[in-house]
């Protein structure tokens, strides 16, 4: 629940964007972040790449459109939202931090955390999150640069990946501990 819960400040945004407008969607996602921050530093908890990255990003994107007035579509702004997602998850990988790890750690028993079974299916999971994102980002810069492109095409491949690496990181662990001798 914990990885899922990191996502509200991206769904909050992807609501409100729609309804409220692109700014107060930005700012709301960065609101939520905050929450989560604090959340984890009231409950002793580690911060998180992922949370951390998610209140740059959104707070960064907040204020540049607070500021600097942008005259962003709703794909426009979805672009580069899922381009700092994917920059989040491969400085993960970069600084040998993957983001899934830090979830995975309150969800398994200590003696587990240093195995190199562990660390390699962490580094796979977070490595499918980076190729989802991928995906979003190329689906989405094609609907922006192809203004031809249906708008659902790029919704149906946003879907399909993210719920593609959603079924990843809930079934490769149970079928690596089922494969196990």
């Amino acid at each position: 629940m914990g990885m899922l819960l990191a996502f509200a400040p991206f769904i909050i945004f992807v609501v409100l964007e729609r309804f409220v407008g692109i700014t107060a969607g930005l700012v709301s996602a960065s609101v939520t972040s905050v929450l989560l921050l604090l959340h984890d530093l009231i409950a002793h908890r580690k911060v998180k790449v992922l949370e951390l990255g998610t209140l740059v990003l959104f707070g960064g994107l907040a204020l540049y459109a607070k500021f600097a007035d942008p005259n962003w579509s709703i794909i426009a702004v979805r672009l580069r939202v899922d381009a700092g997602l994917l920059l989040i998850v491969l400085v993960s990988l970069a600084i040998r931090r993957p983001f899934t790890l830090q979830y995975a750690t309150e969800q398994v028993s200590q003696d587990l955390w240093s195995s190199p079974d562990f660390i390699r299916t962490n580094y796979l999971i977070t490595a499918v999150w980076a190729l989802a994102f991928t995906v979003m980002v190329i689906a989405e810069a094609a609907i922006l640069y192809a203004p031809g492109l249906p708008t659902k095409v790029g919704v149906i491949i946003t879907v399909a990946a993210l719920y593609g690496a959603f079924r990843f990181t809930a079934d490769y662990p149970k079928c690596r501990e089922r494969a196990r001798p």
